[in-house]
């Protein structure tokens, strides 16, 4: 292959690649990549993720921060933030500072796309749950830091503006929102960590900032940075962990399981969800919090055993079992124990989650059902919500055969994703329209196919 570099190109990368006598192939093979994107990356014609350039410091034998020299010819950028959360220390110390660091990266616009390209790494999953399990909160959430004094009211304010971006996610998608949401954890979070805060405070302050640090993590999964999105949501379980906030922590996970369950790591989900099942139970979890908890389980292990295509009669048993349950345990209603989280879990949510459970088991009509009833209560409260299940009712009647309702559902959703910043949104409608390949040739999916790629277009 060539080996010259055209336009300003990288020619630090170069150097250093001859430095080892390899050749452009060569070096492609020892990082595991193609001649063809090594050849662009040295050209500069190409991002390259952090992961390969975690891999290059190792190959090359230098400093991350010298890569990130050589890849972005500028001043080296914090390389820490290529690191996922870490629960070796649970200390108030650790957690501030690691916390502050993602932050700060994610507004620095020399540091955010490094964030935004990170690979999900479904390994991390395993530590991260033995460390939620075993690993000791500290004795005490108060700290002495270098900042003003924290009280309550600082506290609720986080929890305050939570609800309220949480609300600008349900209505406009994560988009819009999410710049938002990172820059206040940087500027209104971070300080408060740095305070001074008793026992109490320090308690209420962590799981405030959970709480953020989820609403971070979940608006990057709907823009589809699930790299970024996993960062976010250890972090969450992280500071949920260090002010011993075992519900807080379970409900982390089961947006971890949702991100699992998108991506089609069933493993993972399984154990996502069951750890969140099991460390609620431990505390005698509040009915509604158990029964969303429950439900994810149902759909994780829904999954993971695909009934309906194995014929798995013993899982298919259990699903319907915890699908009961979480019934059962929403009918209890609220409690003065519900932590505020739940406010979002309501009566069509349990339905939609059920919905895709019951797809999952092969009963498409009572799916389609779930999803047509969770659409009409969602139209006007949550627009990205009915979307989906807009999607979810199309995949339903896919399943029954019934193409031409599908299709007609599948449209009714197409406006508004087009309104929506959301990428999860446009990928339901994009992997939908896949489905319907055995039906190519006829005239209502070409129709909807030159529909739904003439509105996402413009």
């Amino acid at each position: 292959m060539d080996d010259t570099v055209r336009g300003e190109g990288r020619p630090e990368l170069v150097r250093a690649r001859k430095r080892m006598g390899l050749s452009q192939d060569a070096m492609a093979e020892t990082l595991w990549v193609s001649p063809t994107t090594w050849s662009r990356w040295e050209r500069g014609r190409q991002e390259i993720r952090p992961v390969y350039r975690a891999r290059m410091a190792e190959v090359f034998g230098v400093d991350p921060a010298e890569v990130e020299r050589w890849v972005e010819g500028r001043a080296p950028v914090d390389t820490q933030a290529w690191l996922l959360p870490d629960f070796s220390d649970l200390s108030l110390a650790a957690t501030v500072k690691t916390a502050e660091r993602l932050w700060r990266c994610d507004v620095d616009p020399d540091r955010r796309h490094l964030l935004a390209a990170l690979p999900f790494v479904p390994a991390a999953f395993g530590s991260w749950l033995s460390a939620w399990s075993y690993g000791a909160s500290p004795a005490s959430a108060a700290y002495q830091g270098a900042g003003a004094a924290v009280g309550l009211s600082d506290v609720r304010r986080i929890v305050e503006a939570r609800q309220a971006f949480g609300q600008m996610d349900h209505q406009f998608g994560a988009g819009l929102v999410r710049p938002a949401v990172v820059d206040y954890l940087n500027t209104a979070v971070a300080p408060l960590l740095r305070g001074r805060y008793d026992d109490r405070v320090g308690a209420e302050l962590m799981t405030a900032a959970a709480g953020m640090a989820q609403l971070a993590g979940w608006t990057a999964f709907d823009l589809d940075r699930h790299g970024q999105a996993q960062h976010y949501f250890g972090q969450a379980l992280t500071l949920a962990k260090t002010g011993n906030d075992p519900l807080t922590g379970a409900w982390v996970m089961t947006s971890m399981t949702d991100q699992a369950i998108h991506l089609e790591q069933p493993a993972q989900a399984v154990w996502l969800a069951r750890a969140a099942v099991e460390t609620a139970r431990q505390v005698q979890a509040p009915p509604r919090a158990m029964s969303l908890l429950l439900v994810m389980e149902a759909w994780a292990t829904a999954l993971q055993a695909r009934p309906a295509e194995t014929g798995d009669a013993h899982s298919a048993k259990r699903v319907e079992r915890l699908l009961a349950e979480a019934e059962r345990t929403y009918a209890q209603g609220a409690t003065d124990r519900d932590p505020a989280w739940i406010a979002w879990y309501d009566a069509p949510e349990l339905t939609a989650e059920m919905g895709m459970c019951w797809k999952l088991l092969g009963d498409h009509r009572r799916a389609a059902d779930c999803a047509e009833s969770a659409v009409r209560e969602f139209t006007t409260k949550r627009p990205r919500s009915a979307q989906l299940n807009r999607v979810n009712a199309a995949e339903a009647y896919l399943g029954m055969g019934e193409v031409e309702q599908a299709v007609d559902a599948a449209r009714a959703a197409i406006p508004m994703a087009r309104s929506l910043t959301s990428a999860r949104s446009v990928e339901r409608l994009r992997k939908f329209s896949a489905r319907l390949e055995p039906y190519g040739t006829t005239i209502q999916v070409r129709e909807f196919r030159a529909y739904l790629d003439g509105e996402l277009a413009s």
